[in-house]
Formats: C-alpha cells, sequence, structure tokens
C-alpha cells in the first residue's frame, strides 16, 4: 500500500498543478563518513507554561545531539537525544495543554538531573534552537551549562526571505521543504529542525546549516538606537529592531543584534533614516561574543 502511495506520490510531482507534502519520520543517519572534519551540534526545544520567562516554566527539553562538518554544513547523523519533563511546581495552563498535550498528571514530580544535563550539553560545540532568544532564557533561568556555547538561532540566522520563504515559523518553513510534523512536543521539533537543518536552501542550493553555522561562530554586534524619534518607531521595527522598557538595567531604547559585517550598512541607515546626521552620537553599540549571543544575563 504504502509503495502504491508513493508512486502516486511521485506522478503527482510531475505536474505543476500539485505540490506534495510527505510526513517526516525520524532518521538517524543522513550520510556516511566521508573522511571530512566533524563536531558535534545540540539542538533544543522547550515546551513552557507560557511565553513570559519570569513568569512562567520549563515543563519539557528535548535535545538532540548530532554530527555534522563546520566546513560545509553537511550532517551525518544523530549521536544521542535527550528529553526529559519538569514540573513546573504549578498546575500547568490550559491553553499550553491544549498547545503541547502535556497535562499535570505527565509532569508530576519530575525533575530534569543537571549532572546528566551538563553531560550532555558539553559534547556540544554549538547550540541551535529555532527562536533561540526565547529558549535560552527558559533554559539558562535553570541551567549554567547553556551559557558556555556558541548559540545560533534557526529562525534569525537563516535567509529564508532571500531563499523564497517568507515565514519563519518551522512549520510553514518544513511544509515550503516538502514536509510535515507532528509539532509542540520538544523532541519532535527538535528532530524536525534537525531535518530541515538537512535540507538545502531553494534558491541557493547550499546546506541550509552552513549560513547559520557561520553567524553562530562568530560575534554580534549590539546596536542601542537611543532617542531615536517617535516619529521612526515603525521604520525601526520593519528593520527588525525590538523596544527595550529599561528594565532589567538596560537601556530604554531600540535595539537590534546584527553581524559585525554588517555594521557600518546598519550606522549608515540610522544616520541617514533615523538621526538625520547624528547617528554617531546617539547610537550605542557593544560586541557580543557567540557565548553571551541571546542571553538575558547582562
Amino acid at each position: 500500500m504504502l509503495s502504491n502511495l508513493e508512486t502516486m506520490a511521485q506522478e503527482l510531482e510531475k505536474s505543476s498543478d500539485y505540490r506534495v507534502v510527505r510526513k517526516y519520520y525520524r532518521r538517524d543517519t543522513y550520510a556516511l563518513p566521508d573522511g571530512a572534519a566533524t563536531q558535534l551540534g545540540l539542538i533544543l526545544d522547550t515546551e513552557t507554561t507560557g511565553l513570559e520567562v519570569f513568569r512562567n516554566e520549563v515543563i519539557e527539553l528535548g535535545m538532540v545531539l548530532f554530527e555534522y562538518a563546520p566546513a560545509t554544513g553537511r550532517i551525518y547523523r544523530i549521536v544521542d537525544t535527550f528529553d526529559e519533563f519538569r514540573d513546573p511546581g504549578y498546575p500547568i495552563p490550559p491553553e499550553a495543554t491544549a498547545l503541547t498535550g502535556i497535562t499535570d498528571e505527565m509532569v508530576h514530580g519530575c525533575t530534569i538531573d543537571e549532572s546528566a544535563l551538563e553531560s550532555f550539553v558539553s559534547r556540544a560545540s554549538v547550540i541551535i534552537a529555532h527562536n533561540a532568544e526565547f529558549d535560552r532564557a527558559f533554559v539558562e533561568k535553570h541551567w549554567k551549562a547553556f551559557g558556555t556555547k556558541p548559540w545560533g538561532c534557526s529562525m534569525k540566522h537563516i535567509p529564508w526571505y532571500d531563499e523564497g520563504i517568507a515565514s519563519q515559523k518551522l512549520e510553514l518553513i518544513a511544509l515550503r521543504l516538502g514536509f510535515f510534523y507532528d509539532a509542540h512536543r520538544a523532541l519532535d521539533d527538535s528532530l524536525a529542525l534537525l531535518h530541515t537543518l538537512t535540507c538545502t536552501l531553494p534558491v541557493s542550493g547550499r546546506p541550509i546549516l552552513k549560513p547559520l553555522l557561520d553567524r553562530a561562530m562568530s560575534d554580534d554586534v549590539r546596536i542601542w538606537a537611543v532617542d531615536a524619534p517617535y516619529s521612526t518607531k515603525d521604520v525601526l521595527k520593519a528593520r527588525r529592531y525590538q523596544w527595550s522598557d529599561g528594565s532589567n538595567g538596560l537601556p530604554k531604547a531600540w535595539h537590534t543584534s546584527i553581524a559585525v559585517s554588517e555594521f557600518e550598512a546598519e550606522m549608515q541607515f540610522l544616520n541617514d533614516d533615523i538621526y538625520e546626521g547624528n547617528a554617531k552620537n546617539r547610537v550605542k553599540a557593544e560586541r557580543i561574543p557567540p557565548e553571551k549571543r541571546f542571553s538575558s544575563e547582562k
């Protein structure tokens, strides 16, 4: 029966009127050893009781350790996985259960062994998450091991738009790449992200992991557009600046993080479009090493 369905799918793919999307099933091996130097990367995902790190808690942590070639971005195999529940200490909100399927009974009394977690994370050369700013804030709240590795974000560090993919949502990216998966469980989402990173970008044909690695292993520059005129807020938002309300000792200003190579162009934009020639005296910039990227800790 399965072979008949695949035959039908292949026939449909011959026509430009149809696009076939296949269900993702876990694969432990993607490529055989080819003599290239390899390292281990770690993909993680969290399920939480809500979106606010200071109010909400992790209820599931899923991680995938995988082998890859830094020079090419080629992914070879899954090395290990980690999937644990965590009791938040209070009832899981109904909306979180509706999204994830995780109930109070499933997490009751569960803890994540810190030594096992540290041992798992210590094997990786880089940590990757989809919307890493969100996940890092939650995991570094409890576990210091995540503060010692470079971080990359598959949502922000891959040029999806330039490659003809307008959405940064992982489920929609997967559909564009030809597969779908069961979402909103930590390990399932991590495995789906790994599968995404084994694909090639639609326009350039590059391995998807490669541009992410190039950015993840280099420094960022965090720019604070201090006292930017209120009238420019929509321009800054369109350029993916975010607003900081001044809490946690951070400046009260619009801010963004960019690659070091993009700094001069960004300063030119701020000078011409935001500050009318006076950006040099208004903008604050700080260099962020890969290990501190997306960290909420000062």
